[in-house]
């Protein structure tokens, strides 16, 4: 008999409790350890990941910026944010950063998910484009399977997590 997937829960939070910053924290690690290029060197520590996300937490208290979390049967497995405060000549943008999906959790839906949350909270806070840039081919196949158009791609933009240089692609998605 096959099992049953777990459904996954996608939720935008407003402010995040010691255990979430927590669990973000070991979301983040993974995803660091795994080899994901996104702003951190592996090793990363836990207080350096724990705060990364007291920092988040700020910004999404301040309204600079909206945090979804996707949990599964086991718990916290997602994350994405949208970046909303932008300059004053872009009102209309949003940039989607750190999209994080535990490693136990891929090809899920997850990241999927998640992408689709973003993509309604932004349509509800008047976003109508969406800019994000991503070093990982997998994340790169979401990203045009769910609509998102490729633009370019920086050679040597960032470092990975255990070394040497990775190249960056920008996508941009227009939402209606």
């Amino acid at each position: 008999m096959t099992p049953t997937p777990t459904a996954i829960v996608v939720q935008a939070v407003t402010s995040l409790t010691d255990a979430e910053i927590d669990d973000l924290g070991q979301v983040l690690i993974d995803c660091v350890s795994g080899g994901a290029s996104v702003g951190f060197m592996h090793p990363l520590t836990v207080e350096r990941a724990q705060g990364f996300w007291r920092k988040v937490a700020q910004g999404v208290a301040q309204g600079e910026r909206a945090l979804l979390v996707a949990r599964d049967g086991q718990g916290l497995v997602g994350t994405v944010q949208l970046v909303l405060d932008q300059p004053d000549n872009q009102p209309h943008r949003a940039d989607l950063c750190k999209m994080l999906v535990h490693r136990r959790a891929r090809c899920q839906g997850v990241g999927a998910a998640l992408l689709r949350a973003a993509e309604g909270l932004a349509r509800q806070a008047g976003k109508t484009l969406l800019v994000l840039d991503t070093a990982s081919p997998e994340a790169e196949r979401l990203y045009a399977r769910g609509g998102w158009v490729a633009c370019g791609v920086v050679p040597g933009y960032a470092l990975l997590p255990h070394g040497g240089l990775c190249d960056t692609r920008y996508f941009y998605r227009q939402l209606g």
